[in-house]
């Protein structure tokens, strides 16, 4: 299993602190400093079933200085977003946790990450 999180953030945090009490063993992923290719962004976002402006940050300042609001939301602009996300991390929700059932979550939510650990444990 792998979380991709900002230390920053108080629901990475959160997850992690959750993680740690049931004894999960898992890879820290801080996607800030380690930054996801545009291939494995596709990736995820496969595991986890989800488009590129599903788990797009759009309130964050970046997001409004590229006018993400007004790009479209269709199979011909998926490149464009995936591409924005690679080229600018801050974009992307957090945390994300790759189960080892090869689903992923975004965890925002206990429950979230209660279900990333049981479809870790198969």
């Amino acid at each position: 299993m792998e979380i991709w999180i900002n230390p920053a953030c108080s629901k990475c945090r959160g997850a992690l602190t959750l993680l740690d009490a049931e004894g999960a063993g898992y890879t820290v992923r801080r996607y800030l400093d380690d930054v996801p290719s545009a291939d494995e962004i596709r990736a995820v976002l496969g595991r986890l079933g989800l488009e590129p402006w599903d788990i797009t940050r759009t309130q964050e300042a970046e997001a409004k200085e590229l006018g993400l609001g007004d790009w479209p939301r269709d199979a011909a602009s998926r490149d464009r977003w995936v591409e924005a996300l690679a080229g600018h991390p801050k974009l992307i929700q957090r945390p994300i946790i790759t189960a080892d059932d090869g689903s992923a979550l975004v965890a925002r939510s206990d429950e979230a990450v209660r279900e990333a650990l049981a479809r870790s444990k198969g």
